[in-house]
């Protein structure tokens, strides 16, 4: 399976590639305010790929739970001027992560090369136009509510069947709009609307979702499902728990893995790679 765009050609068959991310966001809940101005964010961002990262993810809404909607103006005010200065410095491709399509258009416009929507293409009605006409990747992710209320109870009949219709329904709204098949990446959404328990049951069971034939993207890095399990830890303290969960997504099908600490990353990623991948 290949993702070919551009000048960027990713192999899933080769290896397991690794997502950087930068919030450039006064409050997400891992790293808000240590990126929020261009030049830092730029020094992050080119941190970032030197250690390794094939993807550099820069958001500028921050969705932890409870967050609020910041407006389509600021949402661009944040990230324009940084992708528009890592589009001359990095030589990897620049995703933007927004459910907005007129900060997704800004930010394609500006240089970057993939729409990462965690709605799964449903909070904007243009934004699958968008990712059509710029004709860029773009990644279906799956949440129960928004980020606002997605923590408020959330519940299941069929936990990982309603993800994939749901995800089926992303992928739809995708090709109607005239998004080819090639350029579709599909992400369970952790900790979107889950439990502790939601969560640990999809990345027990990531293989079901290899019957869509699409790149599988897994964003766990810091989130606090891993806290709870090793006795609330706070967020600086989940790097271990992170790595764990890195490597056994990996085995169980995962082909990006979204993640803050990009070095720690890709040493796990490169040993499970050598041993699943073994003749």
């Amino acid at each position: 399976m290949k993702l070919v765009w551009q000048n960027y050609s990713f192999d899933f068959s080769r290896r397991t590639y690794i997502m950087g991310i930068l919030n450039v966001t006064p409050d997400s809940f891992s790293d808000g305010g240590l990126f929020f101005d261009r030049d830092s964010a730029v020094r992050q961002a080119l941190a970032m790929q030197h250690e390794g990262a094939d993807i550099i993810d820069i958001g500028g809404e921050s969705t932890r739970p409870g967050a609020d909607r910041i407006s389509e103006l600021e949402e661009i005010r944040r990230i324009v001027p940084v992708i528009e200065a890592l589009a001359k410095e990095v030589s990897v491709p620049i995703s933007v992560d927004t459910r907005k399509a007129a900060v997704a258009d800004a930010a394609v416009s500006a240089g970057a090369g993939i729409i990462n929507d965690i709605s799964g293409l449903r909070f904007d009605a243009e934004m699958p136009r968008v990712a059509a006409r710029h004709k860029v990747p773009v990644v279906i992710m799956h949440i129960r509510g928004t980020p606002k209320n997605m923590q408020m109870n959330p519940a299941y009949t069929a936990l990982v069947p309603e993800i994939i219709d749901y995800l089926h329904g992303g992928i739809a709204i995708a090709r109607n709009a005239g998004i080819s098949d090639d350029k579709i990446i599909i992400d369970p959404g952790i900790g979107f609307g889950k439990t502790v328990e939601d969560n640990l049951d999809i990345i027990h069971r990531l293989k079901d979702f290899e019957g869509f034939q699409k790149p599988l993207l897994l964003g766990h890095s810091r989130k606090s499902f891993i806290g709870k399990i090793l006795g609330d830890l706070p967020v600086a303290e989940r790097l271990e728990g992170t790595s764990a969960v890195t490597a056994i997504g990996i085995f169980n099908g995962a082909d990006i893995i979204r993640v803050h600490d990009v070095r720690e990353a890709v040493r796990v990623a490169r040993i499970a790679d050598r041993i699943k991948r073994r003749p």
